[in-house]
């Protein structure tokens, strides 16, 4: 039996520490903070009740597997899910109102045709199967399995560019393929279908003209295996991964924050923290590990930490929410995901990447989940905006009065695509990327990018096995990145690699 300690109470910290007790392991957790989620908050009031973090799950099968590897329930035993049907709707600056089925990528076909025309489906469908060949070839180095030793074969990208003609193939190497070009080449550069593909890379925090092509995967995974709510909001997942670490013995110090990673002899050892040291045979780090070495609460040996260049030059971006709590019933035929797309998609990126200020009608993500333990009664509805904005630093979150502007002005512009909820606010909340940063100690509010292959390996994230004997790595900064799939995934690679006692 090992004694570990896990820095953090966030998914990745908990999926963690029930896989580890599980494997027979002496587990404690510290968490600077009052209560675990992390990213997955909640907040309640008057009978309402958000998610303050993601509110709709892919790839549920990570946390199946974790269920059944840890206790004898099913996840469907713990936490109730149901698939979203429609997968979404989205409202276009055209006029052009969009509804995708759910996992189904045949029916997606039909309703881009039904919207764009004839033949918009097929151009769709060539570039979700180059997705596919993404999806075969990095799945199991990507997700499933450690970042390799030697990781250049992921400096690649798998996503077949097309090739180049006449005396310029042989005379130039091919330059990297982006979503940009994707976009430009596979979908001739239709405005919808642009804005389709473009509003993935916006929800993981990536731009078109910088994310690799092999990003492709994003929307393939989701049309292909669907898209799941949580009923009690994605909280009740952290509430059961939770309760699992209590069956299984894990013993949780909250308001007991890791001021350093204990090193002898260049091992981790244990953990420093206010109320003194914690011995451990093996330490494993949930918190942001750009953040972890920044601040030095790890010291990164050898000559520097290699994921310095790419965070330092890649413009940080957060999430901005405003949690609405509405009078009247939630009107019938409401669509639990609607997307209302940027009037102007160029200025939206700009005021992403060229510090322009914030975009005045961007895209927003509105979520109304049609779940009666999320409002008083059913005369109320409870609906979450989110928009990907810049993360603190670009935008001084701090200035009074900026956050309530800003959701003033996404009010209207959701409200003028025909959405109709300002009139019925009773109040709203808003959240922006300094409370993330403030609460989970991520960098800047940043969101954590997903794991890519391409780009010479700007994509990858940090390994789980770190170049500190004895200190592991889980979390959206680590392999594979971001997202409650991947840092699901994080933390059963980790567990792997540490094995049973």
């Amino acid at each position: 039996m090992a004694r570990i300690v896990i820095i953090g109470a966030g998914m990745s910290g908990l999926a963690a520490a029930s896989r580890l007790a599980t494997l027979g392991h002496r587990v404690t957790v510290c968490e600077a903070g009052a209560t675990y989620g992390g990213m997955v908050g909640r907040y309640e009031r008057d009978g309402f009740a958000f998610d303050t973090g993601p509110g709709l799950l892919t790839l549920p099968a990570v946390y199946r597997d974790l269920a059944l590897k840890t206790g004898k329930e099913p996840l469907e035993q713990l936490v109730k899910l149901a698939p979203v049907e429609p997968e979404s709707r989205h409202l276009f600056a055209d006029g052009t109102d969009l509804v995708l089925p759910n996992a189904s990528r045949g029916g997606v076909v039909q309703a881009l045709d039904a919207a764009f025309g004839a033949g918009s489906g097929a151009r769709w469908a060539e570039v979700m199967n180059h997705g596919r060949t993404v999806w075969e070839a990095t799945r199991r180095p990507l997700l499933e399995e450690p970042l390799p030793a030697d990781p250049t074969p992921l400096h690649t990208d798998p996503y077949p560019a097309p090739p180049r003609k006449g005396l310029l193939s042989r005379l130039f190497r091919p330059a990297p393929w982006t979503l940009t070009g994707v976009a430009a080449h596979g979908l001739d550069g239709h405005p919808g279908l642009t804005a389709l593909l473009n509003e993935y890379a916006l929800r993981y925090g990536l731009h078109p003209d910088t994310a690799p092509a092999s990003a492709t995967v994003l929307p393939y995974m989701e049309q292909s295996f669907g898209v799941w709510y949580v009923k009690g909001g994605v909280r009740a997942l952290a509430d059961a991964v939770y309760r699992r670490c209590e069956q299984r013995k894990v013993d949780f110090r909250f308001g007991t924050e890791v001021t350093a990673v204990a090193v002898e002899d260049g091992r981790a050892v244990g953990v420093d923290t206010a109320d003194g040291r914690i011995d451990a045979d093996l330490v494993v780090s949930s918190m942001d590990a750009w953040e972890l070495f920044r601040r030095r609460v790890a010291e990164w040996p050898g000559d520097g930490d290699p994921n310095e260049w790419a965070r330092q030059n890649e413009e940080p971006k957060g999430r901005f929410r405003v949690l609405l709590a509405l009078r009247g019933a939630r009107p019938e035929g409401t669509v639990h995901r609607t997307v209302v797309h940027a009037a102007d998609p160029a200025a939206e990126w700009n005021a992403l990447t060229l510090s322009a200020g914030l975009c005045e009608r961007p895209t927003v993500e509105v979520l109304r989940p049609d779940d009666p333990s999320l409002r008083p009664d059913d005369g109320h509805e409870s609906v979450v905006l989110t928009v990907t904005v810049p993360a603190q630093g670009d935008v001084d979150w701090t200035e009074p009065g900026l956050a309530e502007r800003y959701a003033d002005r996404l009010l209207d512009h959701v409200d003028a695509a025909g959405l109709g909820l300002r009139e019925r606010v009773l109040w709203r909340v808003v959240r922006t990327p300094e409370d993330t940063r403030r609460e989970t100690g991520a960098f800047m509010g940043a969101v954590t990018l997903p794991a890519l292959a391409g780009g010479d390996g700007r994509w990858l994230q940090y390994a789980n096995e770190s170049p500190v004997p004895g200190l592991y790595l889980v979390g959206g900064a680590a392999h594979p990145g971001g997202g409650l799939a991947r840092v699901g995934m994080s933390a059963c690679i980790a567990a792997n690699l540490i094995g049973p006692a």
